[in-house]
């Protein structure tokens, strides 16, 4: 039964991170509201609000185990859907500089290739039967609400597509809006400071194109990863097995590049590479539909958690908090375990005020979730044009990076380690435990 003080929580956006949230308070509250500005199709779609959803995705293994702490399960919906299943490392072929390719290894786990779509799809059709939660498609919440003390939000304003207002109470609002507008808003109207914010500005553009896969494609591998070349050049692809017997290709650059929208530069792009795995596995194959673009200016990362006493009832999460470039495929799996910290820090305040520091408690509990991320997001340093303040000790990060790839090539236990890291299975402080942290600093020793 919800605790008996917890009537009504709101959740701002019907996405990955507003459909595990919705999901992961729904224990404890009477009813949960889910606001999306979107209509929510039935089957599988691309929506305005979701513009990276006609791009390459996949589902990472730590991104897998906290769905399946939420929606128990999910494994046979992935399957059932047509997500394709790929043996880490085994079954993704990575070209890095140094590494044209990675050793390709089975390090014991898999993550799963799938459309944005199909797993939105997936995870709001369980959400669905829950009873308690209601769905307000093509609803905008206008504003965040305060408790006459301004220590608390007391509810949201919303309007319709038909232009129709209105209010609704709530004891919890969750921002999984991916923007964070409706926190920093409501900071400011009570008086509160906002957030120190870092910026890493990469002006990523990437285009994305389907092709059906031909009968005749590579069977030494699923999919491929081709890394950059920096600082030289910031190009970068990524093909991977989708649902329907389909490949998801998308190519990338960094600072003011474009990739093309016409399937001949895009075929030249993907030729460009230092290694032309991407470009023959697709020259021959079909297209499906019309290629899609799409620009981040930005990393960014909010310091919501060093404000101290956070508004009671406010919990932002996801792109809200903490925004990073997609190319590592992170997103969907980071805001997937944040809420499995939201309702693990609900269960364990059941029978206490679970509302009382929640909001302080979640934004410390994730920390140790963005770091991975915000280091991948922080490798876009090592090129002259990204704007941003960079670490006194970035050049020795950079060093440490690469001798690691360079152990991790020859020895699988420290790839394993390395996969674990990049997959959110392990945190980053993994990759400084003592013993590997001395095998890396001898190879860094040498150069």
């Amino acid at each position: 039964m919800p605790n008996p003080i917890l009537k009504q929580a709101v959740v701002v956006g019907a996405g990955m991170g507003g459909l595990t949230a919705a999901k992961a308070v729904a224990p404890h509250f009477e009813r949960v509201i889910v606001f999306d500005r979107d209509a929510l199709p039935d089957a599988p779609a691309p929506r305005p609000g979701t513009p990276q959803a006609r791009h390459t995705h996949g589902l990472l293994a730590g991104g897998h185990r906290a769905l399946e702490c939420l929606f128990p399960g999910i494994e046979l919906d992935l399957v059932e859907a047509g997500a394709v299943r790929m043996r880490v490392r085994r079954d993704l072929r990575l070209e890095a500089p140094g590494f044209d390719p990675f050793p390709q290894r089975d390090l014991g786990f898999d993550q799963f290739g799938l459309s944005r779509p199909a797993l939105e799809r997936i995870c709001r059709r369980r959400v669905e039967r829950e009873r308690n939660i209601e769905f307000r498609p093509r609803t905008r919440v206008t504003e965040l609400t305060a408790s006459p003390d301004n220590g608390a939000v007391a509810g949201v304003r919303f309007e319709d597509a038909r232009g129709m207002r209105g209010s609704l109470a709530a004891d919890l609002v969750v921002d999984a809006s991916g923007r964070a507008s409706p926190t920093l808003r409501f900071l400011e109207a009570i008086g509160s400071a906002k957030p120190a914010e870092i910026e890493i500005g990469i002006d990523q553009a990437y285009a994305t194109a389907v092709f059906e896969k031909p009968e005749d494609a590579p069977t030494d591998w699923l999919g491929v990863v081709h890394a950059p070349t920096p600082p030289g050049s910031s190009r970068f692809g990524i093909l991977l097995p989708t649902e329907g017997r389909r490949w998801s290709v998308s190519l990338g650059v960094n600072h003011g590049e474009v990739p093309p929208g016409d399937i001949d530069g895009f075929m030249a792009f993907a030729k460009s590479f230092r290694l032309p795995t991407i470009y023959n596995a697709i020259r021959g194959a079909k297209r499906v539909g019309d290629i899609a673009r799409f620009g981040m200016a930005c990393s960014v990362l909010r310091a919501f958690d060093k404000l101290g006493r956070f508004p009671r009832g406010l919990v932002p999460l996801g792109d809200s908090v903490c925004r990073f470039p997609p190319v590592g495929g992170q997103g969907m799996s980071v805001v997937a375990q944040e809420c499995c910290v939201l309702a693990s820090l609900l269960e364990s305040r059941r029978l206490a005020d679970p509302l009382d520091g929640l909001g302080e408690a979640f934004l410390a509990e994730i920390q140790p979730l963005l770091e991975t991320p915000w280091v991948v997001a922080m490798a876009d340093l090592v090129y002259p044009q990204t704007r941003g303040e960079r670490p006194p000790d970035l050049e020795k990060r950079l060093q440490y990076t690469h001798a690691l790839m360079r152990l991790a090539a020859e020895d699988a236990e420290a790839d394993k380690i390395l996969a674990e890291v990049r997959s959110l299975l392990k945190p980053q402080s993994a990759l400084r435990e003592p013993e590997l942290a001395r095998r890396v600093m001898a190879l860094m020793a040498p150069a």
